[in-house]
Formats: C-alpha cells, structure tokens, sequence
C-alpha cells in the first residue's frame, strides 16, 4: 500500500509473515504492517520502540498496533524469573528514557514522559544489567529542578566547590549513614563515591548513589556530622585510586572508554599488517587512552556496543569520530589535572554532629 503497488501485487501474492533480526527496525519503513511479534523479551526499550516505530509511522492505516511477545512456560518463570527481571529493567530504564507504553498486559504504566536529552534507552555507562544511563537521569533532575525554579540556573553554577550539606536519613545495611562525594578527576572524569561511617565504600553504583542524595527543596539540613570532612577525603580517595588502578587512565572497566580502548587495541593487533591496519586507528587508540572521551562520543559508543557492533564497524566509527573532532577532549599538557570536590552529601540520623 504505501509503495502503491496495490494494483499490480494481487493479494495472493502478498506477505503475510516478515520474519527478522533487529536489523530491520532500524530505517525500514513498514507501515503496511500492523501487529508486531517478538518472539524475544529485549532488555532495552529502545529496542521495542524502535520495533514499533517501524511500523507505528506516517501512512499506517490501522487504528491500533499490536505488539506481543513469547514468554517462558510458568514452569521455566518460576525457576529464571526472566519476566520480571524484564519488567523490572524496563521500569527502571522508562524513569529515566520516559515511555508510556506497557509492554505486559497487566503492567499499570504512570505514564512517565521526561525530556529527552539524549537518545538514550538503558545504554550504560555503568554495569551492563543494572544500571540506567547516568548522564540523561542526572540531566532530568537538573532539567526538572530548573524548571520549577528557574532562578537555581543562576544560583547553582555561583555555588564554590567544596561546597556541603547533610540530610537527615535512617541507616540501614543496605544504606547505611556516610558520606556521598562527587568528585572531577584529574583525567576529567566526573564520579561519585559513598562511604560509610568507616569511610568503606557501600557501593560503586554511580546511580545508586544519585538516588541516594535525592531530597525535596524543602527538606530540612541538619549539622553536619563531626568525621564529615574526614569522609570526604576518604571517598576522594577511593575515587582516585579506582581511576589509576583500573586500566591506568581509563576509568571504569564497566565504562565506554575503557571497553573501547580494550577493544581497539585487540583489534589493531589482530589487523596488523593487513588492508585494515591504519595509522588513523592507532593515533585514536592513543588519544583514548590520553584524554577523556566527550559526552557524544560516550553515548555514540555505549549505544553502538550496546547494539553488539563489530570491531572493524567500531574501528571505523571512532576514526570518523576523531576526523569530525567528536571523540576526545585534548588537553593541551599531558600532566594530569588535580582531583576536584564538587560537592558533598551527608547522610545521617537527625541530631548532627557526635
């Protein structure tokens, strides 16, 4: 219908079934379709809505889609619980990418639409199952923040770092009292560290710690405790061992400079000598391992390793990124900046210091 061919195709020879990878929601138009079947559950949402916006586009002339997916017998649930590690990802990732579609038939969805900043859809810079992207859920709070109080756009970039405060908040085992510290590394990178009142970290999840430090405008701030400072210098310190211990300058092995870099040096070893070997492919290898990536090319890797891309397909895009002057930021000195305290949280019982 829409190659209007209608006339010349008889409905006898018409496709009835398209079957395919996921190559195909990628820049295919179908809206000649009108019911969609996974016969897989994605851990991404952006894998569904790129399915659906296949065929849910200009030109589609049915009144609903429909999409279903293949679940495992109740038999096979029970013993890997895949449907709702699913929907607890899927939930997780829609907090942050925003989507009102319910991709169960008794999810019961609060219609979560948030500003997108970038295209992001669960492409982690941070544990592969675990994690939502930071830097879009940390742009949402900024974004929401500022726009209910527009006058924070003045009053938060004014602030000195170093600058800190303290919650009141209940301890438990899971998320015990301490201290929550961002920090800018030498190499440029932002990271966060909460440790507890031992200054022992409880936990390396970036977003688990931005959560943590969510508060109203209107909570209260309590005296900061007395080891507040000493907590500060001790989760600057892990930070700052972590970046030097894990893959010298390259952050976290999680992370999508050091998987890049791991990458590309294996594979210029394994093309050594051939049609694919190339000095623009080593000086960007160099320059990742020299300098930070910038946030582009952060999200254009993640989102591309996330979708499984070849070495060679990776290869060619980090070049493309370095001729269009997208890939690193190049400071002009090779010495390393001192670390920066942005900011600190403490998190304690009410009362204070003691």
């Amino acid at each position: 219908m829409s190659n209007n061919k209608r006339d010349t195709i008889p409905t006898t020879d018409e496709l009835r079934v398209l079957i395919s990878t996921d190559v195909l929601s990628e820049g295919q138009n179908l809206q000649d379709c009108s019911i969609i079947i996974n016969y897989d559950l994605p851990w991404a949402i952006i894998r569904l809505v790129q399915r659906a916006g296949r065929v849910d586009r200009i030109g589609q002339g049915a009144e609903q889609i429909t999409c279903y997916s293949f679940l495992p017998t109740d038999g096979v649930e029970r013993i890997i619980q895949l449907r709702n590690r699913v929907r607890t990802r899927l939930r997780e990732q829609a907090e942050v990418v925003g989507t009102d579609e319910a991709f169960f038939e008794d999810d019961n969805n609060d219609g979560l639409i948030l500003d997108l900043y970038n295209e992001k859809a669960g492409i982690l810079d941070g544990d592969a199952d675990t994690e939502v992207d930071l830097a879009s859920y940390a742009y949402q709070i900024w974004k929401n923040a500022t726009d209910e109080d527009p006058s924070l756009q003045r009053t938060i970039p004014a602030l000195p770092n170093v600058v800190y405060s303290t919650r009141a908040h209940k301890g438990t085992e899971e998320e015990p009292e301490g201290v929550l510290v961002y920090v800018r590394t030498g190499q440029g990178n932002d990271a966060l560290a909460w440790v507890n009142q031992q200054g022992q970290s409880v936990t390396e999840s970036q977003l688990a710690i931005l959560r943590a430090a969510e508060c109203k405008p209107t909570t209260p701030a309590i005296a900061r405790h007395d080891n507040h400072h000493d907590l500060v210098r001790k989760g600057a310190g892990l930070i700052a061992a972590e970046e030097k211990t894990v893959g010298g300058q390259l952050g976290r092995p999680s992370g999508a400079r050091f998987r890049t870099y791991e990458r590309l040096k294996r594979y210029a070893d394994e093309v050594k000598g051939t049609l694919w070997d190339s000095r623009e492919l080593l000086n960007a290898i160099d320059e990742i391992y020299r300098y930070p990536l910038r946030q582009v090319a952060t999200d254009t890797l993640n989102r591309q390793m996330k979708s499984s891309i070849s070495d060679q397909t990776l290869a060619e895009l980090v070049v493309t990124l370095r001729e269009e002057g997208r890939l690193c930021l190049i400071h002009e000195e090779d010495t390393d900046d001192e670390p920066q305290i942005i900011c600190s949280l403490g998190l304690f019982d009410s009362g204070g210091g003691r």
